[in-house]
């Protein structure tokens, strides 16, 4: 498996962080599928530590917005945190740092490609904030997320946010019709890869490739807007 070759001294390295208590870490990385599967009580999944890791991030992104944006009201606060913070975000940051390497497994969920899904690795990096919060404490956990969750937030933004902002684009400007259309599809069943074009009628502005083809049109929209910016 991908994770024994990993060690958690490489991902510490990557993040910076270095643990007092390896355990926390190691919890952290374990999904239930490998706790399950191994039928150990040693260590516990990631459940209960990303339960915690996801509050200290709500604190932390809270605290952020209000004194970046001192006239800005509660409600678009609101919104603004919940695109930081979403599922798509965090997953996003995880791949940044490479998370999906290190975590800990079971078979079938490796077989069916657990390790790039959205869902998991988004919640693994919640929990290694609660790892981090429990080994060292607010301050350490607030180095980690400012470092890795809220840097380059304009371009995170346009990222995650990409089809929404393009199908927004190309509405005001009356270019023609957004369309996205699937050019390519790879690989066995439980790891296709994705190529579609984004199209403005017969006219392509972007191309991407992805797990799924909601992430691959997610990156060809995300294309479409580096270029565009490019070409102002």
């Amino acid at each position: 498996m991908l994770q024994d070759k990993m060690t958690l001294e490489q991902l510490e390295e990557r993040i910076g962080y270095v643990f007092a208590d390896k355990k926390l870490l190691r919890q952290a990385l374990t999904h239930s599928s490998f706790a399950n599967e191994q039928k150990i009580n040693k260590w516990d999944d990631y459940e209960r530590i990303e339960f915690l890791g996801d509050a200290v991030l709500e604190l932390v992104s809270s605290e952020y917005l209000y004194r970046a944006n001192p006239r800005m009201p509660e409600g678009e606060l609101t919104k603004m945190r919940s695109s930081m913070v979403c599922e798509p975000a965090l997953a996003y940051c995880a791949r940044d740092i490479g998370l999906g390497d290190f975590i800990f497994l079971g078979r079938g969920e490796e077989a069916t490609g657990g390790r790039r899904r959205e869902s998991i690795t988004s919640d693994v990096m919640e929990a290694v904030i609660g790892a981090i919060y429990l080994d060292g404490g607010l301050a350490c956990a607030k180095a980690f997320i400012d470092r890795f969750v809220l840097s380059d937030l304009e371009n995170k933004q346009l990222f995650y946010d990409s089809k929404t902002i393009l199908q927004e684009q190309v509405q005001k400007s009356g270019a023609g019709k957004l369309h996205y259309v699937l050019v390519e599809e790879s690989g066995p069943e439980h790891d296709k890869l994705f190529r579609v074009e984004a199209m403005i009628d017969e006219r392509k502005i972007g191309e991407g490739s992805g797990r799924t083809k909601k992430h691959a049109e997610q990156q060809a929209a995300y294309q479409a807007l580096l270029a565009g910016k490019k070409n102002k």
